[in-house]
């Protein structure tokens, strides 16, 4: 079975046994028809994926590869804040007239700084260093820039990664403030596996482990039964993922690079409603 599943239904129980309502509390969140979204949450919840074991995608229900893909080149590659740059719909709620998230995600990974090895943004900084200095302990990345969080339409949710090489082998660790764990959980576990697969490969390391930390995780009040239902359906094995192996840079990875390969999973039927 996937082990992807087994962490999710885990996390999810515990968060329904063991977790924090609060419904008696004023929230940010609200639903598309004005309603405050409420949630259950747990505290600090510590995660760890080993990618050389497998793939960690959910098959109890669909984590939709190719958007979670695409949103991640569409934040580290593109660099981008606009959704005129993204191919799906996510982050449509977020953005202004024009398209723009503000000062968010890409947008932060894409400023520059200067060190005695040259001008860098975030992720060039991390690239050379996992090429000209791969055993550092610098190496990481931080979105969560107090000085542009009011010209941000959303806070970063999964704001830093740490990368750590052990002999040949890359790990990293995902800080995430806030975790939907429903809608969210699983693709961002995906999202920042792949990247280190990426990151992994054109640097001539082994994708090894990801950890992710998420300090709120939380389900929300609308997605409780919908929570218990999934969690309650059957299991399937990982597929396997295929990488284009020729790709060196990592500007230069598409989609079409990423294959799924037999990949089951139990289809939901109905549409999950994401608060704002």
């Amino acid at each position: 079975m996937s082990k992807a599943d087994e962490i999710f239904i885990q996390n999810m129980n515990d968060i329904l046994t063991n977790g924090v309502s609060d419904a008696a509390y004023p929230v940010r969140p609200h639903w598309e028809d004005g309603t405050p979204a409420h949630t259950i949450k747990k505290f600090g919840i510590v995660n760890r994926y080993n990618l050389q074991e497998e793939l960690p995608i959910l098959t109890i229900r669909k984590t939709n590869f190719i958007n979670c893909l695409d949103e991640i080149l569409w934040i580290w590659q593109k660099k981008s804040n606009n959704v005129h740059d993204l191919h799906s719909h996510i982050w449509d709620s977020w953005a202004d007239e024009t398209g723009s998230i503000g000062k968010a995600y890409g947008y932060q990974l894409a400023k520059k700084s200067i060190y005695p090895e040259g001008e860098f943004d975030q992720v060039d900084r991390v690239l050379y260093d996992l090429k000209h200095n791969p055993h550092s302990r610098r190496i990481l990345t931080n979105i969560y820039n107090f000085e542009d969080l009011h010209e941000m339409h959303l806070y970063p949710c999964a704001y830093s990664m740490t990368f750590n090489v052990s002999g040949d082998t890359l790990n990293g660790i995902l800080n995430q403030r806030s975790n939907d764990m429903l809608t969210a959980n699983n693709w961002n576990v995906l999202q920042y596996s792949l990247l280190l697969m990426m990151f992994a490969q054109v640097s001539g390391l082994k994708a090894g482990e990801l950890i992710h930390v998420i300090a709120d995780a939380h389900i929300y009040d609308r997605h409780i039964d919908i929570v218990k239902e999934i969690i309650k359906k059957p299991q399937h094995k990982a597929p396997k993922l295929i990488m284009n192996p020729n790709v060196k840079n990592f500007y230069d990875f598409k989609i079409e690079d990423f294959q799924l390969v037999d990949y089951e999973y139990e289809k939901l039927g109905k549409k999950i409603p994401v608060a704002i």
